[in-house]
């Protein structure tokens, strides 16, 4: 089986280099983030043309998520409780034995930002949420665009950037909040000493300088990391595609037994 997660940046400027992924990597499951449209603008037809069902957890103009399979899937929840203010960041669904959640963790802007402790909290909440559900016990899948560099060599420069937003104590610590009520990143579980990021700036040249961040993670249950065979940033899908322009995250998927 083969899982995925994307942060889409804006799912109708990107349809067309989206459907090219799909079809080329051609995962079972994958959750996308920042789909940017309402439920009703969803393209259910064009991905049933290429063989995927979807459900989705959209927002007009901002956020949004998704999530995408092979079979129909039962969704169990459609956001965060207690943080439905700060938009359409979660959706949970079934998917065969597995239970596969994805989430768009609120950004922050900036440590001086009102947007940063509401981030925090966020984060706080959705601790509470999976520690609430135990799930650690079971296969299930938490995925998506974290907005968290969880240690300095996820930054292209923790010394320059330490301190300021996605790079904070408080962040990592509210990350590992998270992992610590059972899960595991599964890219660090098998790579446990490479640098490769998911996200570079649009700006300066950032991709081709190196000059990313690694904050898009599949993280899995207990009893999903005997399941993982292989674990790969998507990067050819971060460069333009026959002319088509990419998102400025980079799809991550995972091959599972």
């Amino acid at each position: 089986m083969r899982i995925a997660t994307w942060n889409v940046n804006g799912l109708r400027a990107r349809l067309d280099f989206v459907r090219l992924w799909l079809e080329s990597r051609r995962p079972d499951i994958v959750g996308f983030q920042e789909l940017k449209l309402e439920d009703e603008q969803f393209p259910h037809e064009l991905f049933a043309e290429i063989g995927y069902h979807a459900v989705t957890h959209g927002q007009k103009s901002w956020n949004g998520v998704a999530i995408l399979t092979r079979e129909p899937a039962e969704v169990l929840e459609r956001g965060l409780m207690g943080q439905e203010d700060f938009g359409s960041r979660l959706i949970t669904a079934q998917f065969e034995d597995i239970r596969f959640t994805t989430v768009y963790v609120p950004n922050g802007k900036s440590v001086e930002h009102e947007d940063y402790p509401k981030k925090l909290l966020w984060l706080e909440a959705l601790r509470d949420a999976l520690a609430a559900a135990g799930h650690a016990d079971h296969p299930a899948v938490l995925c998506g665009d974290f907005n968290i560099v969880p240690a300095p060599i996820d930054s292209w420069n923790e010394a320059l950037l330490a301190g300021h937003i996605f790079h904070t104590d408080a962040e990592r610590t509210r990350y590992q909040a998270v992992l610590d009520t059972g899960w595991s990143d599964l890219f660090r579980h098998l790579h446990p000493a490479e640098k490769q990021f998911s996200w570079w700036d649009y700006r300066g040249g950032a991709f081709h300088r190196r000059m990313g961040l690694r904050i898009d993670f599949l993280l899995g249950s207990r009893s999903l990391l005997e399941r993982v065979e292989s674990v790969q940033i998507d990067r050819e899908f971060r460069k333009k595609q026959d002319g088509l322009t990419p998102s400025d995250h980079a799809p991550v998927f995972a091959d599972l037994t």
